[in-house]
């Protein structure tokens, strides 16, 4: 797709130059906010009020999703839109103290790349379009979106598109590894399994069935399920909890489990193997008790489509290398509803989901670009009706 002629790289890029050094310290007064999965509230209202200072109309639904927008060329109604997401939050629990510090070209704090700088980048590129004069083809709603971490499961960004049904397209934007186009969405199912049992006195009543022992059986079958490398498909027991004390037989134990494919019917597959495991079970004495606690579905935009050209088209005009990825995103969403999307970085640093977690701000103004000429050519491609929301 051929990208508008007022997009001019090296004015963008001059310009995106410029803006840097403010959406870096954007990204330190978001990582600033808690905002930990389920309790996104404070950084949502931060992240309206930056969109609203630029005169964008924005709203935020009930769970605290903020969707604003820049009008197109072709604006409401019917028309087409392409959707912009950075996830409001993070890992992290609301007592973490958020110690955000420079130093030199890093940022290092809870956060800063996964992902306040993904959202300070939205808040630019809405200063970029403006200080260039550029007017997109159709509307960019960007959002600041829940529940992307963890047991989230996804849910800021349903919210979002089941109330924009008019979405032909999304970029998921991450602050990570700038370079990397993820178009394949790793799916996965979370499951509590929880092992109720009699309990007792761990001498008196020595013989009566432990939950604890129970559960760590049934995760050895778990464990002893074939899995396939291609395609790649995981099991992964995250935590266990349980008992009361050591003296006590174990009245109940619990674990999360974690299942992964980047293909939909191996996942299917597997969810089959454990329920199937799980149901077979049998332990006197003792009951299961499985709760899905979240669904990820599994998807793929081809290498070849226009949106993954789009996104290497855009990396290409700035010199980078692509990486081509799969990942758990946002951009799962899209893909599973057979809406054009790719999932992007910004930026180059470590040490994700570790509070002394860092990135580069020397990337910025080449990641912020990226975010521009991308959204730019999908929001061409949706006027064209190269791209369109699902019917």
């Amino acid at each position: 797709m051929s990208r508008p002629a007022s997009a001019s790289v090296a004015s963008l890029l001059a310009a995106a130059e410029r803006l840097a050094p403010r959406v870096a310290r954007w990204t330190v007064e978001l990582a600033s906010v808690a905002s930990p999965t389920g309790d996104e509230g404070d950084r949502a209202r931060l992240f309206e009020r930056f969109v609203r200072e630029r005169g964008l109309t924005s709203s935020t639904d009930e769970i605290n999703d903020v969707v604003a927008v820049i009008p197109g060329k072709r604006s409401g109604g019917d028309a087409p839109a392409i959707l912009l997401s950075a996830h409001l939050d993070t890992v992290f629990s609301r007592d973490t103290p958020l110690d955000i510090r420079e130093d030199g070209s890093f940022l290092r704090g809870p956060g800063v790349g996964d992902n306040c700088i993904a959202i300070a980048s939205i808040i630019g590129l809405i200063d970029l379009l403006d200080e260039q004069g550029i007017v997109p083809d159709v509307d960019l709603l960007l959002t600041g979106n829940v529940g992307e971490e963890g047991l989230g499961n996804l849910r800021g960004i349903r919210s979002v598109m089941d109330a924009n049904p008019r979405i032909a397209g999304v970029v998921a934007v991450e602050g990570h590894n700038l370079g990397r186009v993820t178009h394949i969405a790793v799916g996965s199912r979370r499951l509590r399994i929880t092992a109720h049992g009699p309990g007792g006195h761990s001498w008196g009543d020595f013989g009566r069935p432990n939950a604890i022992h129970a559960l760590a059986r049934l995760i050895t079958e778990l464990d002893g399920i074939a899995l396939p490398w291609a395609p790649k498909t995981t099991l992964s027991v995250g935590t266990i909890e349980g008992g009361i004390s050591v003296n006590t037989i174990a009245p109940s134990a619990t674990c999360l489990l974690d299942l992964r494919s980047i293909d939909a019917g191996a996942l299917s597959r597997l969810i089959g193997h454990v329920n199937d495991t799980i149901g077979r079970a049998s332990y006197e004495g003792i009951t299961f008790e499985t709760e899905v606690l979240g669904d990820r579905p599994a998807g793929e935009t081809p290498l070849g489509s226009p949106a993954v050209r789009a996104a290497t088209k855009a990396l290409a005009e700035l010199g980078i290398e692509p990486t081509f990825d799969a990942s758990s995103t946002d951009a799962n969403v899209a893909l599973s509803r057979g809406i054009a999307a790719v999932c992007i970085g910004l930026t180059h640093g470590g040490n994700v989901h570790r509070i002394d977690e860092y990135i580069d701000t020397r990337p910025i103004a080449a990641g912020l670009v990226q975010l521009t000429l991308l959204a730019l050519d999908l929001a061409d491609q949706a006027g064209k009706g190269v791209i369109a929301p699902p019917a």
